[in-house]
């Protein structure tokens, strides 16, 4: 599904952000991605969304080799990836139904399937009744998991996480992890970002941590030293 080969990562000559780093993540898999700030996680997810092109190495998604993307293809690829942020990034001028189905009007999806596909994927993130409120009018949990229903309406294979739970209490933290746990036992790849080791180790799935922008850890499940 996701596979980097020898990838390094240079902003100048003399920083590394990414140092010669391989990864490879199986169909459906479930990895948590850990490490100290600076280590070069969000520059990973941003070389798989295709935000950043390697300095060296090769990224494969879904088969395809990003080395022979044309900027054409770039934006259909990002359909087939969601992404989840901290800080929500909802439009606060919009419900909750048009900040989910934003997206599909922009990808040119005809407002009937809209009607279909909207309502659905509200009742997945436990929202039903929520499809009128603003932003504003929602807790911070809740404005993550229209975050969530917004990266899964366009029904992509991946999922990023970075750091969804890091504005939020511990419960509703949790229920996030378990939101994302629903959608990758559906068949979603998810990767989940994180610094909450308590989460890690609970969930007991694989844990990759980076460490000066290379693979320092790679645990089937649970417990992790940034040591």
């Amino acid at each position: 599904m996701i596979y980097l080969e020898n990838v390094t990562k240079e902003f100048t000559k003399s920083a590394k952000t990414l140092d010669n780093l391989s990864l490879h993540i199986k169909p459906n898999e479930f990895v948590c991605i850990v490490g100290a700030s600076g280590a070069g996680k969000t520059t990973l997810l941003k070389l798989i969304t295709r935000e950043e092109i390697p300095s060296t190495g090769n990224i494969y998604v879904g088969g395809i080799n990003y080395n022979d993307l044309k900027k054409s293809d770039i934006p259909y690829l990002r359909r087939k990836i969601g992404v989840v942020f901290q800080d929500f990034k909802l439009l606060p001028k919009k419900n909750v139904f048009e900040n989910i189905s934003y997206a599909l009007e922009v990808a040119g999806i005809k407002t009937k399937e809209i009607q279909d596909r909207v309502p659905k994927i509200l009742d997945l993130v436990g929202l039903p009744s929520k499809a009128k409120n603003f932003p504003a009018e929602l807790s911070g949990g809740e404005q993550q998991r229209v975050a969530i229903a917004r990266a899964m309406i366009n029904q992509p294979k991946i999922l990023i996480a970075d750091e969804p739970t890091g504005n939020l209490d511990p419960k509703n933290a949790w229920a996030i992890v378990e939101l994302l746990l629903k959608i990758n036992e559906s068949g979603r790849t998810v990767i989940l970002t994180t610094h909450n080791k308590d989460i890690v180790d609970k969930i007991k799935k694989r844990v990759v941590v980076i460490k000066k922008g290379r693979v320092d850890q790679d645990r089937k499940e649970s417990g992790y030293q940034l040591a």
